[in-house]
């Protein structure tokens, strides 16, 4: 019989999708904070702006200052539909750039769509639905151009990822400095410079790192055994001031999945030597994390590998018990929802 921990259908759960909140609490440190004391199993219910009365002074919060930018694009193909186009990365390999695109017909090389006063050529076709092209400006502009005509990329299951004005603010961490993600790092959504006053009074310190969030943080696992899923791959990079702040820190609680991924990433058995590179780590029951003393997380889509990373932590079984819980007391669930903070055993 097969292992239920390595089966992607162990890792469902049942919630009513009413739940899912389709704007963040307001002011966004009032979000709600599931917390959960491995040591000792209790179970606390709690308002996010709390979370300085949970942790210690000396304890470090590591952050992911990533920061999310406009990447879908609505354009006009040059035969006179509309269509949509989706930027994957900021990165360009000769002057080309990633894209998926969202239109009627079939894509060919040589296509050519109409973005107000410039243009996208498809050049090549990649994997899984994925195009490289040129834009028809300098690559130093892209980021003024998506910053005045992109969208923000909000999931497809709030709004039916229809954006507007507000999710410009509310989709970004206060502290994102580095653009580079699809995707936010949610859990950071719920942060405030209030509490983040409020952190640095009681002697909680802080520490960043960069890790681009990509469109396979969407990718669902399709495959009945964990571990035959791909992991998608992405780029991280770490400063020397942060690197030496993280490798001296006593206990550390993660902000995020990305930011454990980083963390793990660069562990090296507590040297942290590693400041940058591409990461494809997965992490699931089984799996030993040793970095991190806690994780502040949101609540993550049923079979999903973030929910797979929580049950690296404390278990499968814990897990999804603990999302029944949040079910019952109607948690807001997903990126705009409410957060859970797992302080794990000493």
């Amino acid at each position: 019989m097969e292992n239920p921990e390595l089966l992607t259908a162990s890792y469902d759960y049942d919630f009513d999708e009413s739940l899912i909140a389709k704007r963040p609490a307001s002011p966004r440190d009032h979000s709600r904070l599931l917390v959960y004391h491995e040591e000792t199993g209790v179970i606390e219910h709690r308002i996010f702006k709390e979370l300085p009365e949970l942790l210690n002074s000396g304890d470090q919060i590591v952050f992911n200052q990533s920061k999310v930018y406009p990447c879908r694009l609505l354009a006009q193909k040059s035969s006179g539909g509309k269509a949509e186009l989706f930027l994957l990365s900021l990165e360009s390999k000769s002057s080309q750039y990633p894209v998926m695109i969202r239109s009627n017909g079939k894509k060919h090389i040589g296509d050519k769509y109409l973005l107000g006063e410039f243009e996208f050529e498809i050049v090549s076709k990649g994997e899984e639905g994925v195009f490289w092209g040129r834009f028809s400006i300098d690559d130093s502009k892209l980021l003024d151009i998506l910053e005045n005509q992109g969208q923000v990329p909000i999931p497809p299951y709030i709004r039916e990822g229809r954006a507007d004005e507000k999710d410009k603010s509310d989709y970004q961490t206060i502290y994102a400095k580095e653009s580079g993600s699809v995707a936010a790092p949610t859990a950071g959504l719920h942060f405030t410079s209030k509490v983040f006053s409020h952190l640095e009074q009681k002697g909680i310190d802080k520490a960043f790192v960069t890790l681009h969030v990509g469109m396979g943080t969407f990718k669902p696992v399709q495959t009945e055994n964990i571990l035959e899923h791909q992991m998608h791959s992405e780029i991280y990079q770490v400063d020397q001031e942060n690197l030496e702040k993280i490798k001296t820190a006593k206990r550390r609680i993660a902000v995020g999945t990305t930011s454990l991924r980083v963390l793990e990433s660069i562990y090296d058995n507590g040297d942290f030597s590693k400041s940058a590179g591409e990461t494809n780590i997965f992490l699931y029951p089984g799996v030993e994390v040793k970095s991190i003393s806690g994780l502040l997380t949101n609540f993550h889509l049923p079979k999903s590998t973030l929910l797979m990373l929580v049950s690296s932590l404390i278990g499968r079984e814990k897990t999804l018990e603990l999302y029944k819980i949040a079910v019952a007391h109607k948690y807001r669930f997903y990126s705009y929802g409410d957060a859970m903070l797992i302080l794990r055993k000493s």
